[in-house]
């Protein structure tokens, strides 16, 4: 297995991928390594609030500047199932450190913290991820599928959903307009 690692970079949707789950999406990848790959869309809110969900799962959210913030689709695998990325990593009960900044926390542990004001300062609250096998984003790579790119905290945090994808191809210089869905192979 060669050292390709995209863990903490943007997979941006080609325009080959008009239909379907990704079409259109920014995903932030959480993990890549030899047995595949984790992420998350992160430009595709619900119309689920952080003040409906914590009322859903019981419980009381204190912190009501948070209670309008959307919750995301994160992708088509486990989309019952709630993933935070935040920065500030602690020690919840699932979490997965991504970096010294950032991390993907699954338990509940980091909602109750998140409600009593102890939580992390930044974060993208998703139902689901996007998964891949091993070797398979490596293939639809080759297929130009994906376009790559370091992932930008600016981006994450800092940017309403629908202006991350744009500022996430202006990093590349790149229009997502301009794209083309299709691509030879030198």
């Amino acid at each position: 297995m060669s050292e390709f690692n995209l863990t903490h970079n943007f997979l941006i949707a080609m325009p080959a991928m008009q239909e379907g789950f990704f079409a259109g999406t920014l995903i932030y990848l959480c993990e890549h390594n030899e047995n595949g790959a984790l992420g998350i869309v992160i430009n595709r809110p619900l119309s689920l609030t952080l003040g409906e969900m914590f009322d859903r799962i019981g419980i009381p959210l204190h912190q009501p500047k948070l209670e309008k913030l959307p919750v995301h689709f994160g992708g088509p695998a486990q989309p019952e199932r709630g993933f935070v990325l935040h920065d500030t990593p602690a020690d919840w009960q699932s979490t997965l450190r991504i970096n010294d900044r950032l991390a993907l926390t699954t338990s509940k542990d980091v909602l109750e913290s998140v409600a009593m004001g102890n939580g992390p300062r930044n974060l993208i609250v998703t139902l689901g991820y996007a998964g891949w096998a091993q070797g398979q984003l490596e293939h639809e790579m080759t297929e130009n599928a994906w376009l790559t790119i370091p992932a930008s905290e600016h981006i994450l945090f800092d940017l309403p959903p629908d202006a991350r994808l744009p500022a996430a191809m202006a990093l590349l210089g790149v229009d997502y307009a301009s794209l083309v869905d299709n691509a030879g192979h030198a």
